[in-house]
């Protein structure tokens, strides 16, 4: 991993002196639905995120089809700290059967742009830092929120994004992700490895289709996630509506966790949404 890193930092090295005629937008925003983008916020702007998981459609009427349930919530804010470097920090509510009331911090780097006669893709690292705020509970036998020491409230993940736009209307994305719970269930594992992958598609020049799926590798009950949605450009913001199979929205907690497959019937699938503001600071 050391040497694939080095190597794509003399790339992206060599491809600034070199070449300026980087490819613009490879996708819209940093986030696509459950997966995040090669994308980075510019130097000295804060982008202020909300997102919603509703509960599921398969309860009919009597939930409105889930608009009247949340299973996740999402508030946080990204800040460019240079134009390649973001750092951002995010509260979910979370679901179980992890841990829950997480509060999470990353730190995104991009490592290498796509030009038009440099480098073919653009990659970019993700390293992220979840800490759960649950009440912790010494009488209980649910091993999770005992919290006999104070590490087993965290939850670490990396992932290597790596993308390529190969028209002024198609992207596409892989990324590679592993997770690591300092504290699990007696049945379960600490590391999760899992392979996503995403597309997007502009369909007008507000619209884009978005669809990702992460897939766990490995020894693990977790489900692969999939997300089909509608993003829409304002020029302000940038609001997306989703259906997804994955309740959590923080990557430490729907890779490992997911419980749910993609059916309608017995199934679990449900709206979500997520708006995105720029600000100048």
């Amino acid at each position: 991993m050391n040497r694939l890193i080095t190597t794509l930092l003399l790339l992206s090295f060599a491809t600034c002196s070199f070449s300026q005629d980087f490819v613009r937008s490879t996708f819209k925003d940093t986030r696509i639905i459950n997966t995040q983008s090669v994308e980075t916020i510019q130097k000295r702007k804060m982008d202020l995120r909300i997102g919603h998981r509703f509960g599921d459609l398969d309860g009919g009427w009597s939930s409105f089809y889930g608009l009247e349930s949340a299973q996740d919530i999402a508030i946080g804010v990204d800040y460019g700290v240079t134009n390649d470097l973001n750092i951002g920090l995010h509260r979910t509510k979370g679901v179980s059967p992890s841990l829950t009331k997480l509060i999470n911090t990353y730190v995104k780097y991009r490592l290498l742009k796509q030009s038009d006669s440099g480098a073919p893709i653009s990659v970019t690292a993700l390293g992220i830092w979840s800490i759960s705020t649950q009440q912790k509970d010494e009488d209980s036998e649910f091993v999770l929120n005992n919290f006999k020491k104070f590490s087993h409230r965290f939850i670490l993940g990396s992932q290597l994004l790596i993308a390529r736009k190969f028209s002024d209307n198609f992207s596409l994305q892989v990324t590679p992700s592993y997770i690591h719970r300092n504290v699990v269930a007696f049945d379960d594992q600490n590391g999760t490895f899992s392979l996503g992958g995403a597309l997007r598609y502009q369909l007008t020049k507000v619209i884009g289709i978005i669809v990702d799926t992460t897939l766990p590798l490995g020894d693990t009950d977790s489900k692969p996630a999939i997300g089909v949605g509608f993003e829409f450009d304002t020029g302000g913001h940038v609001f997306q509506m989703n259906f997804t199979n994955a309740k959590g929205i923080a990557e430490t907690n729907y890779i490992p966790n997911n419980q749910d497959v993609w059916k309608f019937r017995d199934g679990g699938i449900r709206l979500g949404f997520t708006i995105s503001r720029i600000f100048n600071l």
